[in-house]
């Protein structure tokens, strides 16, 4: 579904893959993998490309038809590693259950949550996905 909607937002706008490229400060290539499936566009580029286009990741990633964003924002790390750790601890699940969910390792979570790293896309969509909340409000785009 990513790749559909990055597609099809950039073409709403008769914009190329160049042209998006340059916007998220990237190669053509690199744009290119993200649009074609081949890779998943990491989180930060994913923000600006929101920003850009006025829409919310939750559509971009096929979780709502409602594309209307709630404005511009920054990702920041620390915003989505509080917020990770909220929606662990409101849905009672220890870093060890949400680590073997996503098959990666407790420290991992442990970094997510501390903001010394990123949340990956992956798992960032995985997350949303099982659990029903919005990518928007896990990375600080709404409340």
């Amino acid at each position: 579904m990513i790749t559909e909607r990055l597609r099809d937002i950039r073409e709403e706008k008769d914009l190329r893959q160049i042209d998006v490229a340059r916007i998220l400060n990237v190669s053509q290539a690199n744009y290119s993998r993200w649009e074609n499936g081949t890779e998943l566009i990491p989180l930060k580029k994913l923000t600006i490309f929101c920003n850009y286009f006025n829409v919310s990741m939750d559509y971009v990633i096929g979780i709502t038809r409602n594309n209307t964003s709630t404005g511009i924002h920054e990702l920041n790390s620390k915003t989505v590693g509080n917020n990770l750790k909220k929606f662990r601890k409101e849905h009672s699940i220890t870093q060890v259950e949400l680590a073997n969910f996503l098959n990666t390792t407790h420290s991992t979570i442990s970094a997510y949550e501390s903001s010394e790293t990123t949340l990956l896309t992956a798992f960032a969509i995985q997350i949303v996905k099982k659990y029903h909340i919005s990518l928007d409000w896990l990375c600080g785009r709404t409340k």
